[in-house]
């Protein structure tokens, strides 16, 4: 489900690359003398004894040999025969397969199946009814030098998007840009307003699934989704099949699920989606949407932007196509009609366990999902392949003789595009166990060619950057680490560009959603991480009946040497879990990073009061009548209430907390593993215990306000950003909605949960022999 180009350790889009190759020898050779500094040397690995971190580094050489580049390409070819969207008999066959090789490889593994609303399309129509008449197509072209081409548009799901109400709809059609709030606010300035409209947007400025959801909420009656060629399209290269971007013809497909409200099973909110689970009604479920929608192709958009009259869309709305960009509403005037199967779809997901020989109960999960929107081949088939080839060398360890002291789980789940059905449902399921024993999640989704991408608990940090300094990058040579730093430091802002060329680690991203780590980070509070690579495979397959093998093998990963890079990756983090004497958590870096949202919300706070000051001072002059276009209808606007100054002394103090806590638990776990005084095994044990639930302290059971099921107060999604991630969110947001006692009170709020960590870190330092 994750878009392939994500975003970075800072969280900035991948650029070309290009951007790297402006760094030059001299400058990459700088950086990589900074990084030594750094991050980490080999024979030293943070929650390992010396005696202990050699045997780890030998056991990861002898991990490195058990991957194949060449083998991890022929099973992407293999598991994209035919479409695999969850329910299809594919769906069922690649999982039966990857069970089976599990088990070859040495692991108990099973498929586990949950039984999901998933609605698939009966009917699709969409017509320009006047001023004059056009047909819109709705299909994707076969490319004849594809090989599955054809079967996927012939016998796989159609452009469509999941979760869509059923809909037969006439009206006029407005354009609205991106369909985001800060559009809508656009319009009323303007003058326009979609009540009883249609609206078309494009693809892009946040998840799909947020454009009709404003839609309604501003009262229109449906809503068109297209891919302009500026963004993902001709207009970046040349399209598939001469290049990778997207094909005239091509559709993004996707679900518009709520999935800020929550993820899974529409009718089985908070709890596992077995067959004979009880369910809501489906109109009683609120993630379902409540008007139709429909994605369509630039080529079948045209027509109806051309139709489009009234005024000319402001400078940043206008795309690549060949026309100019109107607003209307009118005199185009559609009709949508779409109408789905209802129907429950098995989710099958396959579970894998190798189990600990020292400390079993606590597991270390490892997952990517294996179901796609029709072929797959990217996304998800080419980061399920790195994940395989992981859990065979890995088996191969064990079948040599070797057990990881904690137990593994490795997890491929399906129904993961139409909301994070698979891993949600199971997650839910297993809720208990999962809290009491799960350590950390690690996850996967599209991967390609490029720079390492990785987000996460923030307390995993210096472990990731560790494994990011010894990973080799195949197309440089260099680590992964020291090239997407070569990367950061000529992208970054200045003061950042110096914090990473003074020898400064690498920040993972913060994680909002849009793949399996949802459910365990942010419903459960288990300590999690994504990763994966890409940035210079980039192209306009996403979705689309054109993501297939033979695109995968000629733009996103050739010989698959980066699937081979993320076994590489996520395998040694798996495997320092799965090993280490003393879990590598430093929630150090916790602080860090939670000190800089909180000045972030801080400062939001200073900003929204003083443009509430400088609004009305300018409604009490004539700025606002003067500066608008006289030919234009005036709306004047009203004077907004001005922001309290909030109380941050309960988080600053709870954040002053956790520094002190933080640092002793660092100094700690450094003493108990420098292999000169080792704590006894039963206050190791409850110190680690004790690490890994940290993550939960940072959770609250009553959840976010509006949506319970988000729990985590530091990392959520955007409530009108999809996937988007919002830190502090329960503050940041009850702050950028004009909410400021609700602010007040999440800050509060916040402020406990954080003091609860920094008390549990302060037991941990005892534990493990400091203080």
């Amino acid at each position: 489900m994750r878009r392939p180009i994500a975003r970075w350790f800072q969280g900035r889009s991948a650029s070309p690359a290009r951007s790297v190759a402006c760094a030059g020898p001299l400058l990459l050779g700088l950086l990589v003398g900074a990084a030594g500094g750094a991050l980490a040397s080999e024979d030293a690995i943070l929650g390992f004894a010396p005696q202990s971190a050699e045997r780890q580094l030998e056991l990861e050489r002898r991990f490195d040999a058990g991957l194949d580049g060449a083998e991890l390409v022929e099973w992407n070819a293999l598991m994209t025969q035919r479409p695999h969207h969850a329910g299809s008999p594919q769906a069922r066959e690649n999982a039966e397969w990857m069970r089976d090789r599990f088990r070859e490889w040495g692991f108990e593994a099973e498929i586990e199946t949950f039984h999901v609303l998933f609605p698939t399309p009966r009917v699709r129509e969409l017509e320009l009814v006047a001023p004059s008449r056009f047909t819109a197509r709705l299909q994707e072209d076969v490319i004849p030098d594809d090989a599955t081409s054809k079967l996927a548009v012939e016998t796989g799901l159609p452009p469509f998007n999941a979760y869509s109400a059923d809909g037969d709809v006439t009206a006029e059609l407005v354009y609205v840009n991106q369909g985001v709030p800060q559009d809508y606010e656009e319009l009323e300035r303007l003058g326009v307003d979609v009540k009883g409209k249609i609206v078309i947007a494009r693809f892009g400025g946040s998840w799909r699934g947020i454009k009709p959801k404003v839609a309604a909420e501003k009262g229109a009656i449906g809503c068109l989704i297209y891919n302009d060629p500026r963004e993902d399209g001709y207009f970046q290269g040349e399209t598939y099949p001469e290049g990778s971007f997207k094909h005239p013809a091509g559709v993004q497909r996707g679900s518009v699920l709520d999935l800020p409200l929550r993820p899974g099973d529409p009718l089985t909110p908070m709890r596992g989606a077995v067959e004979n689970a009880a369910r809501l009604t489906r109109e009683s479920a609120e993630t379902i949407l409540k008007i139709p929608v429909l994605p369509i192709s630039w080529q079948d958009a045209k027509p109806l932007l051309e139709a489009l009259g009234g005024q000319v869309a402001p400078e940043s709305w206008r795309g690549a196509l060949p026309l100019t960009y109107r607003i209307g509403p009118g005199p185009a005037r559609v009709r949508l009609r779409v109408e789905f199967d209802w129907e429950l779809a098995p989710a099958h997901n396959v579970i894998a366990r190798l189990a600990g020989s020292e400390r079993p109960d606590q597991w270390i999960v490892r997952g990517n999902h294996h179901d796609a929107w029709v072929i797959g081949a990217r996304d998800p088939i080419s980061g399920l392949i790195g994940l395989l080839g992981e859990a065979k060398a890995v088996g191969g360890l064990a079948r040599a003789g070797w057990r990881p002291k904690r137990s593994i789980v490795y997890a491929a789940w399906d129904a993961e595009e139409p909301g994070l059905l698979g891993s949600t449902e199971w997650v839910e399921h297993h809720a208990a166990t999962l809290r009491d024993k799960a350590v950390a999640y690690i996850n996967s989704d599209s991967n390609g060619r490029g720079f390492l991408y990785a987000g996460g608990s923030h307390a995993l940090e210096r472990l990731v950057n560790q494994v990011a300094n010894v990973v080799t990058d195949p197309q440089t040579g260099v680590s992964v680490a020291e090239r997407l730093r070569a990367a950061a430091t000529v992208r970054e802002a200045p003061a950042e560009a110096r914090r990473l060329l003074d020898g400064g680690e690498l920040r993972i991203a913060a994680l909002g959603s849009g793949s399996d780590y949802s459910p365990f980070l942010q419903h459960l509070g288990i300590a999690s991480l994504n990763l994966g690579f890409g940035g210079e495979s980039a192209g306009g397959e996403y979705h689309t009946a054109f993501d297939t093998h033979d695109f995968f093998r000629r733009f996103v990963d050739p010989g698959g040497a980066y699937g081979v890079a993320l076994a590489q990756v996520a395998g040694r983090v798996t495997l320092r879990l799965a090993e280490a004497d003393a879990l590598p958590f430093d929630y150090s870096v916790t602080h860090d990073t939670v000190v800089r949202y909180a000045d972030e919300v801080q400062a939001l706070a200073k900003s929204e009061r003083e443009a509430a000051e400088l609004h009305n001072r300018l409604v009490k002059g004539e700025a606002f009548r003067l500066a608008a276009d006289p030919t234009e209808t005036y709306v004047p606007p009203a004077a907004k209430a001005e922001p309290p100054h909030l109380n941050w002394a309960p988080l600053l103090n709870s954040i002053d907390r956790l520094g002190d806590a933080a640092r002793s638990q660092r100094e700690a776990l450094a003493v108990a593993t420098d292999g000169t005084d080792d704590p006894a095994p039963a206050r190791l044990a409850a110190a680690e215990r004790l690490l890994y639930l940290g993550e939960r302290d940072l959770t609250s059971e009553q959840g976010l306000p509006r949506r319970p099921w988000f729990r985590h107060l530091v990392y959520a999604p955007g409530f009108y950003t999809g996937y988007g991630v919002k830190t502090l969110p329960g503050v940041r947001e009850a702050i950028e909605e004009g909410r400021f006692e609700e602010a007040q009170d999440q800050i509060g709020f916040v402020a406990e949960r954080i003091a609860a960590l920094a008390a549990r870190l302060e037991e941990a330092a005892k534990l493990l022999g400091s203080g």
